[in-house]
């Protein structure tokens, strides 16, 4: 018996020592072809969870917009600028390339409304509008990014522009996206509707958010997707369940859904209890893990060659749903067919046990605007709130007054997450 026991003892030892090396060997070996970069992490002790090839160097592409966020979070911090202060829509931003807001030259959008737009709608203008106006200029702002960047940990990124899209020496990690994600929850948890606003509306324009796992996977909340035919889907995507919080990060990922639902694994796998996780040798923290010198793989034949030429999107990031409604109803021909794709895919079976919903169903979108702040009292109008009053009464919901709809849809996303406060009764 004690022989066996020793035997055992011996091979569970060995066992071990093998998942350890293989452990060391995905973090630090080659990149095969096709591979991707991904890693799972513990928000609150940095632990890493799951890893592979997640120090191995990468195109950011639109995940580089989570950057721009730090730096001009951190400039509201040190009182260099206000939400509320307002940049002009310069002919450097309005000639980004695709997806973008579009609007002309000389046009003036507040900080709060440029961040929305640049989080929820992916645009590089306004991602450009904000650079210009903290820096001075693309370079001065892409120098700051980078000093931030290292001074995180980030070790192995490097910018040259705030949007993320195609530049030989806009570099990052899957490592170092996932510090980025725990240094903007730990510093910066006040402002965390700005990673998980489900929509934006700008005038009778709608916009969903291209994260699908937001409203679909349960405890998601935030944080990035990116696309660049270099790069390919990226996403960062954060989850909490029970006070845990995880971010998981997907680099390379041959879809939009395919990317999603790889996230949602992780996140899956992270949140389940495993009571023989004592036994899996500890990969150690997020900023403990060693960089990889090489060049970043470029995908773009992969993702963009004529065998996909659903996926030429010269470059641009992201794949949009422009025109969609509120509800997530193409108004454009091709949005609904678009959103119905992945839906679908994200319903295949390798997802069957991550408990995604069938869709995220109806979302109040948050309105932005370009000029100064609306003054206080600001309503939309009244069409506008008869026909979405018309839509949740349609849908079989109970139907509120039209002023009380038009308060609770309109209010600014930062004060919607505090409760109403009723008016005190005339004296």
């Amino acid at each position: 018996m004690i022989r066996k026991l020793v035997i055992r003892g011996s091979g569970l030892a060995a066992a071990l020592s093998s998942v350890a090396l293989a452990c060391a060997f995905a973090l630090a070996s080659p990149l095969p072809a096709r591979a991707e970069s991904t890693i799972l992490v513990d928000v609150a002790s940095g632990k890493v969870l799951q890893a592979d090839n997640a120090t191995y160097p990468w195109y950011p592409a639109s995940t580089s917009k989570l950057m721009t966020l730090y730096v001009t979070l951190s400039a509201i911090r040190d009182h260099r600028i206000t939400f509320d202060t307002l940049f002009t829509v310069s002919r450097t931003a309005a000639m980004q390339a695709p997806t973008k807001m579009g609007f002309p030259v000389g046009t003036q959008v507040t900080v709060d409304n440029a961040i929305k737009m640049m989080m929820v709608k992916s645009a590089n203008d306004m991602a450009m509008l904000l650079a210009e106006g903290i820096d001075g200029s693309v370079d001065g702002f892409a120098q700051e990014m980078t000093e931030t960047a290292h001074r995180l940990g980030m070790s192995e990124s490097n910018w040259v522009n705030p949007n993320g899209l195609p530049a030989d020496g806009q570099i990052t990690s899957a490592r170092d996206l996932a510090i980025l994600a725990r240094a903007l929850i730990r510093e910066f948890p006040q402002y965390s509707f700005y990673w998980h606003i489900p929509a934006i509306q700008y005038g009778r324009r709608v916009v969903r958010n291209y994260n699908p796992l937001l409203g679909r996977y349960p405890g998601t909340d935030g944080m990035k997707t990116g696309f660049i035919c270099a790069s390919g889907f990226n996403l960062v995507a954060t989850a909490t369940r029970d006070n845990k919080q995880l971010v998981a990060v997907v680099l390379g990922a041959p879809s939009g859904a395919a990317r999603a639902v790889k996230a949602a694994e992780m996140l899956e796998s992270g949140f389940r209890q495993n009571p023989l996780s004592w036994l899996i040798p500890s990969l150690g923290t997020v900023n403990e893990l060693k960089p990889i010198e090489a060049d970043p793989p470029n995908l773009k034949d992969q993702m963009c060659g004529p065998h996909r030429k659903r996926m030429q999107q010269a470059e641009s990031d992201d794949e949009g749903l422009d025109g969609a409604d509120a509800n997530g109803n193409g108004d454009a021909a091709d949005a609904t067919p678009k959103f119905s794709v992945l839906l679908s895919a994200l319903r295949a079976p390798t997802a069957k046990n991550l408990n995604l919903l069938p869709d995220a169903g109806p979302v109040v979108p948050t309105v932005v605007y370009t000029g100064p702040t609306r003054p206080p009292g600001w309503k939309p109008p009244p069409a506008t709130v008869r026909k979405r009053v018309a839509a949740v009464a349609k849908r079989g919901k109970p139907k509120a007054k039209p002023e009380a709809k038009s308060e609770a849809k309109f209010r600014p996303a930062a004060a919607a997450s505090k409760p109403a406060v009723k008016p005190k009764p005339a004296q």
